[in-house]
């Protein structure tokens, strides 16, 4: 059955259920978990509507990853061949998200001839042959996309390889369901970000010039997370997520007159640290999914130089 959202919220709902639906002026919010994230109708469940939707996720599965593994689905053979025969660690690693990268393509390929097929008015069936294969690419790419690192090198973010088997796999209203979730959890590791940055660079007076440059900074990463790019409003977003995330990029603390060498090397560190939280919140709220051992290591980080400051 597809997950349908619940009525419309009062704006004073003390604690809204998930699924709860208010409006502020004339844009929808849906809340989960804690959040209220902006809301979109889901398209009407059609096999034209799921490649669309399968397509973009691809190409944005593909932008957020590391470079050279989009590998076309007619090499697959040969990406399978190279990754069975590698026996150097490293190398493997790269030759498993290549091959990820093809059954990934595959997959769609296939999904693209069956739409193609719906649309001459030839009925494929969830038994038929192609199906069973297709879905059998997807799930493989899944399985070996744990390989496959986010373009910055950090951390795999495999939950984006899963959006397309999820759309594949079930109602597209429940897909949008799990992505509202997904969105929640970044957004709560986007604010955890933001308050352990304050907290750890405010113990220097020379970095009291950026707590609010932060606070903007969290608030619109947030609705970067949220917002659709064929959303008219993400002209406005997007230019104010840019320019917001420099202004953190391009801040120097003022080392204080008579700064002992100690002090001035932690002061440094506290720049290099703000630059840091800055692109993991980058990341975050790009790929719209969380990315805890990034989160976790940088909060680290964060607890490090507080205590070397004592």
């Amino acid at each position: 059955m597809c997950s349908q959202p619940a009525a419309i919220a009062p704006e004073d709902a003390a604690e809204p259920e998930n699924g709860a639906i208010r409006k502020d002026g004339d844009k929808p919010y849906i809340y989960y978990d804690g959040y209220w994230i902006r809301y979109y109708k889901p398209p009407e469940d059609t096999l034209a509507a799921k490649k669309r939707l399968i397509d973009a996720l691809t190409k944005r599965t593909f932008h957020h990853t590391e470079a050279g593994i989009n590998t076309p689905g007619e090499k697959l053979d040969l990406a399978r061949e190279c990754y069975e025969r590698e026996t150097d660690p490293q190398r493997k690693r790269v030759n498993a998200a290549m091959l990820a990268g093809a059954l990934f393509n595959r997959a769609t390929d296939i999904f693209t001839s069956i739409v193609n097929l719906e649309e001459k008015g030839i009925t494929i069936t969830r038994d038929n042959a192609l199906m069973k294969q297709c879905s059998e690419y997807f799930m493989e790419a899944l399985d070996l996309s744990k390989n496959v690192l986010h373009h910055s090198g950090e951390e795999g973010v495999d939950e984006l390889w899963g959006e397309p088997v999820k759309v594949f796999t079930m109602p597209i209203a429940d897909y949008y369901t799990s992505r509202y979730r997904k969105i929640a959890q970044a957004m709560r590791g986007i604010d955890q970000i933001g308050e352990t940055l304050k907290t750890t660079l405010n113990i220097h007076r020379s970095f009291a010039a950026v707590i609010p440059l932060i606070d903007d900074f969290i608030a619109i990463a947030k609705k970067e997370c949220e917002i659709f790019r064929s959303d008219v409003e993400y002209y406005r977003v997007w230019p104010e997520f840019v320019a917001d995330g420099e202004k953190l990029t391009e801040f120097l603390a003022p080392i204080p007159r008579g700064a002992s060498n100690e002090l001035e090397r932690h002061i440094k560190r506290g720049t290099l640290l703000l630059r840091g939280g800055k692109n993991l919140v980058t990341w975050i709220a790009s790929v719209r999914v969380p990315m805890p051992v990034s989160t976790q290591a940088f909060l680290d980080k964060c607890e490090h130089y507080r205590e070397s400051a004592s």
